[in-house]
């Protein structure tokens, strides 16, 4: 079973706007559009957290940094395991026999 593509970012722009618009029921909206009603209120909750800031919603900005973090963690992660078996080789060799 194959994921489907994401929706562009123009595509969740304009949604947005058309949900913050109240023309229609969010429900009328998200069949409109052909998505599931929470997808759009999740892209509300999140371009109101990008807008606004949020107590309890991280903005796009702030999880693409933590995306970040994580991935240097693991690199940083790796570098420090190939050093301690490195150190741990030549601690190896460099002990004289009696």
């Amino acid at each position: 079973m194959s994921v489907p593509a994401p929706h562009p970012p123009e595509f969740r722009r304009r949604a947005v706007e058309l949900a913050r618009e109240r023309a229609k029921p969010i429900a009328e909206l998200a069949k409109d559009l052909r998505i599931s009603e929470s997808c759009l209120r999740n892209w509300l909750a999140q371009a109101e957290a990008d807008d606004a800031g949020s107590e309890t919603r991280l903005s796009s900005a702030e999880k693409a940094e933590l995306a970040q973090l994580r991935r240097d963690k693991r690199r940083l992660e790796m570098e420090v395991e190939v050093l301690k078996r490195a150190a741990a080789y030549f601690a190896r060799e460099n002990v004289l026999p009696n």
